[in-house]
Formats: C-alpha cells, sequence, structure tokens
C-alpha cells in the first residue's frame, strides 16, 4: 500500500479551486459607520442652531401651574362607629315549604332473585333498601326502594354514594 501524506494534503474545496475571500468588506463597514456618526453629529447641530430660544427658557423653567382645588371629603365624626356597633340589620327569612317525603328506586326487576341481587349491592354501599312486590297489567315486578327521605338533598346524597361504588339508575321522586 503506498505512503500518503495526510499532513501536507489540502483538503478538497480549499486552495486553488475556492476564490479569496474579498478585502473590501472592512472598508465597506468603516465607510458605513463614518455616515452614520457624522449623521448623528449633523442632526444634533441642526437641532441646535433651529430651536427656538423662547421654547427652551420655558422648558428650563417651567411656571408653576396652578393648582386647582379639590374637594376633599370631610371626616366624619367618631360618633359613626356607635351607630355602626349598635345598628341592627333585620332580615327577612322565608320558610322553603318541603314537597313531601321522598324516595329512591334502584330498579325492577321479573324476579326476586334479581331484586335480591340488587338489595345486596345496595347494602355493600352502607345502605338499607327493600323489596316491594307489585302487580300490574303487565305482571308481577320486584322494586328496589330506599327511603323515605325528608328532603331531596338527602336522597341526592345517597345516590350519589351509591354512583360511587357503581350502582348507576336510580331515580328520585316524591312519596307515592
Amino acid at each position: 500500500m503506498a505512503q500518503h501524506d495526510y499532513i501536507n494534503k489540502k483538503p478538497k474545496g480549499k486552495g486553488k479551486d475556492k476564490p479569496e475571500k474579498s478585502a473590501k468588506f472592512p472598508v465597506i463597514a468603516a465607510i458605513f459607520a463614518f455616515l452614520l456618526i457624522g449623521g448623528f453629529a449633523y442632526g444634533l447641530w441642526f437641532i441646535k442652531t433651529n430651536a427656538d430660544p423662547t421654547e427652551v427658557e420655558q422648558a428650563k423653567n417651567p411656571h408653576p401651574v396652578a393648582e386647582q382645588k379639590v374637594s376633599k371629603p370631610k371626616p366624619r365624626p367618631p360618633e359613626f362607629i356607635e351607630e355602626i356597633k349598635n345598628h341592627e340589620i333585620k332580615v327577612e327569612v322565608k320558610e322553603i315549604e318541603s314537597k313531601g317525603p321522598y324516595q329512591m328506586q334502584c330498579g325492577s326487576f321479573r324476579t326476586h332473585s334479581q331484586a335480591e341481587a340488587m338489595k345486596a349491592k345496595v347494602a355493600f354501599a352502607g345502605l338499607i333498601a327493600e323489596i316491594r312486590r307489585t302487580e300490574g297489567s303487565n305482571g308481577v315486578w320486584y322494586r328496589v326502594r330506599l327511603g323515605p327521605y325528608d328532603t331531596k338533598r338527602l336522597a341526592e346524597s345517597d345516590k350519589n354514594k351509591l354512583q360511587r361504588v357503581g350502582i348507576f339508575g336510580c331515580g328520585i321522586w316524591g312519596w307515592t
């Protein structure tokens, strides 16, 4: 295998194939900087020589603006503090009529064993349910019911307990 001189070898793309960098860039940058500085100096000279002397004097010595009277609220005498302490507030409280006891039904089944299974699920949630047998025009039904509840809020609370353990579809209505 032939020996190669890797130290003195020029990589491709450099050397004679690539044109040299232009020396014009520093000259152009210097001229541009000189023009910027000269333009700034001319602007300052122009402002100084063309300024209105009266406006310059007003800027140096501004006259105090006549103060306008601002009416401040007069402080109240300290007797209002005693008045506030001794003041009574009258509030009218309306009694909310209860729409009656509520009940919750969590299922209606054809067989007693299905109703017992639902009653057991409700019991695992910590609530007591009862099974009622009803006969209608379409046969016998076994309903799993909870209640009675004095307020709808109590019934909703138990319904949320049942939903947390996975029992959905319970309905709340007035006691019949």
